[in-house]
């Protein structure tokens, strides 16, 4: 499926929900009128969590320069008068708040939980910049709040079942793994390659410190390599098996490390610093 035929069944499943002859802009002239920003609120259904602070910026110097064109689409908030939430737009009414406008054009609709589900996962779903997990969290959204199937999944949203089983089996990471792909330094393919790996977060961790690139991470899966192990902590030693190194250090004028092993086995190791005392060793060991 082409990017093209993608946004047009994106486009279809927003007229859907926002009635015939909506565009890109979501309504006519005659269906917006201007509110104030006080009186909008962020939706709880926005599967955006992460604003990119460099973007919102730009964003606010465009809208102080030729203000803000498309309109908002927002819902009535039922137990607050004169309130509404943000459907689609949410981004738009933020950088509008830091160039300083009072009131922004909206598009009210009366729409239903799902409804405004959907619309919310439609509208970020068509910007490149949404990062995959929160996009399997709208998916997750849908699905076990308003009963999608992934069938139905792919039919609105114009993304292929495969896709979407995909992207939500991301949210099986580990939540260390997950802000690392939120946060950008882990792309969706990176975190695929971790799934069901009890070593996910210390590899993850290495992806990120050598910047590994997704065909070397597979490579290291394939081959059944793992992060660093973390170096197994000594052994605590009795009072006899510290008692019987100072006797021999004494007697010897060495280093002397004595390692029990399982049952009665263990090892005894002596350190030298040079030939001279290796040669003194030798000897008294052979003299017996």
């Amino acid at each position: 499926m082409t990017a093209s035929t993608q946004k047009k069944r994106l486009g279809r499943g927003l007229t859907s929900l926002l009635g015939e002859g909506v565009d890109a802009s979501f309504a006519p002239p005659e269906d917006q009128r201007m509110l104030p920003l006080s009186a909008l609120q962020a939706s709880r259904y926005n599967p955006r969590r992460q604003f990119a602070e460099e973007q919102l910026e730009e964003l606010s110097a465009s809208i102080r320069e030729r203000g803000l064109v498309q309109p908002l689409v927002v819902r009535p908030v039922a137990d607050k008068r004169d309130t509404y939430e943000i459907v689609a737009g949410e981004r738009r009414w933020r950088a509008a708040q830091r160039a300083g406008l009072h009131e922004a054009p909206v598009v009210i609709r009366s729409l239903s939980d799902k409804e405004a589900a959907e619309i919310a996962i439609i509208e970020n779903v068509q910007r490149e910049d949404l990062n995959a997990i929160e996009e399997a969290e709208g998916y997750q959204l849908l699905m076990e709040g308003h009963s999608y199937t992934q069938e139905d999944l792919s039919r609105v949203i114009g993304k292929s079942r495969s896709h979407l089983a995909n992207t939500l089996r991301l949210l099986k990471l580990p939540d260390a793994v997950r802000r690392y792909v939120q946060e950008g330094q882990l792309s969706a393919g990176h975190a695929r390659a971790l799934i069901g790996r009890q070593d996910a977060e210390l590899l993850a961790a290495r992806i990120v410190k050598d910047g590994l690139s997704v065909r070397q991470v597979e490579a290291l899966v394939q081959k059944g390599a793992v992060a660093p192990k973390a170096a197994k902590q000594p052994k605590i030693k009795d009072v006899d098996t510290r008692a019987a190194e100072v006797e021999l250090k004494e007697a010897l004028g060495l280093k002397v490390d004595l390692r029990p092993g399982k049952g009665e086995k263990g090892e005894l190791r002596i350190q030298y610093t040079n030939f001279d005392q290796l040669e003194e060793l030798r000897t008294r060991l052979l003299r017996g």
